[in-house]
């Protein structure tokens, strides 16, 4: 089952979503220059931790495009209601079409997506049933990168070696103290407020509850059963082998969820 691009056309999440581009550009591009490369001629660390890193960067900036092009999830102006389902689905009063319960319209895309969490405008897309998978791939690996930057920024100065000074007079070396303090304000202020996002992410799905239903005070716990957290996350990533929730190089295979599961937004 192919995914749908899906493009939003948004100068704002244009400008966001550059800017997250950016700092990866930066990281791992000064990064290896200044710290792993020196380093492992020099052998105070193994090829391990090199490769590590590329793959981090790699997973990272794999799953934010795959996320921002990816269709959340949008109805078509059409639906084709299955018959034992109409009593689960409602009329969006925005847009005057039918949706699933849970779903809700954006009014930046314009329409309607299913279990729409909320739009983001760093991936400058909505996070809705179809992506949110990556979404959540996108802020785990940012968080490894941001972390393992840091860890390197921090090394560098107070545990590794020092250098040889034979390239010394290369940019990135005459302007090291400077290009590793942006790293690390960067790293800084990233991962914090990438991790307060994943834990809400993570709380949300625990509980099978998106942003918006949050927000609006809708989601009784006596509204519907709970369910196993192994079955959301499942949901959610469309599989229930959990080593393919970490691989953002793969379609996603919708589950098919229970309607009286479905809570009304």
């Amino acid at each position: 089952m192919g995914q749908r691009i899906h493009f939003v056309v948004d100068p704002q999440g244009w400008c966001c979503m550059g800017l997250i581009i950016f700092v990866w550009l930066y990281n791992t591009i000064f990064i290896p220059k200044v710290i792993l490369f020196p380093h492992y001629e020099q052998g105070n660390i193994s090829v391990v931790a090199v490769l590590c890193y590329y793959f981090c960067s790699l997973f990272c900036i794999a799953s934010l495009f795959r996320a921002s092009v990816a269709d959340p999830g949008k109805l078509p102006e059409n639906p084709k209601i299955p018959i034992t389902e109409r009593e689960y689905w409602e009329l969006c009063n925005k847009c005057n079409m039918m949706r699933p319960k849970r779903s809700h319209h954006c009014s930046r895309c314009g329409h309607c997506v299913r279990r729409m969490d909320h739009h983001c405008p760093w991936i400058n897309n909505c996070v809705g049933e179809d992506n949110h998978w990556l979404f959540l791939q996108l802020c785990f690996y940012t968080q490894i990168l941001s972390s393992y930057t840091l860890i390197l920024d921090f090394c560098h100065y107070y545990y590794f070696l020092p250098l040889k000074k034979e390239n010394w007079d290369v940019f990135v070396f005459r302007h090291e103290l400077a290009l590793l303090r942006i790293s690390a304000f960067m790293g800084l202020i990233i991962l914090g407020g990438i991790s307060r996002l994943f834990y809400t992410q993570l709380m949300g799905i625990f509980t099978d509850t998106t942003s918006i239903e949050k927000m609006s005070n809708c989601c009784e716990d006596i509204s519907r059963p709970r369910k196993p957290w192994q079955q959301t996350f499942s949901e959610v990533f469309g599989t229930h082998w959990k080593i393919l929730w970490f691989i953002p190089f793969r379609q996603r295979q919708p589950l098919r969820v229970p309607y009286h599961f479905a809570n009304h937004v």
